[in-house]
């Protein structure tokens, strides 16, 4: 009698454990829940890449502070703040005549701008 007892004890604990783990496998591969794993390994990927990209700028700083002494430069190199990317900055152009301003389309931009009236750029909401 323990005996039958103990065996639908322990096969119905291995069917609760079982279940439990398949349903516990099959939520982890829901879309939502794979996209969330897929986001979650981008944001990953790219905190990497990011400090990979300072320890190279803090590499090449100090390497050419090595090179300006080996060759006897004068111009000292800050190690502390990597050289940063520069934006150019586009301003709105002036109102023509007293009440009458251009619109968006009659607007010009800076020769070499990357910012164009009639840009063919996908992403744009139309």
């Amino acid at each position: 009698m323990f005996r039958r007892t103990f065996w639908f004890t322990a096969g119905a604990a291995a069917g609760v454990w079982a279940t439990a783990k398949v349903n516990r496998k099959l939520r982890q591969l829901t879309p939502e829940s794979l996209a969330a794993q897929a986001a979650d390994r981008a944001v990953e990927a790219g905190h990497k890449i990011k400090d990979f990209a300072l320890d190279v700028r803090e590499s090449m700083a100090r390497r050419e502070a090595e090179l300006g002494e080996a060759l006897g430069l004068e111009a000292p190199v800050d190690l502390e703040s990597p050289a940063r990317p520069r934006f150019a900055v586009v301003e709105a152009a002036e109102p023509v005549g007293p009440h009458r301003s251009l619109a968006a389309s009659d607007r010009r931009t800076p020769p070499g701008s990357p910012y164009t009236p009639n840009s063919h750029n996908r992403n744009e909401d139309h």
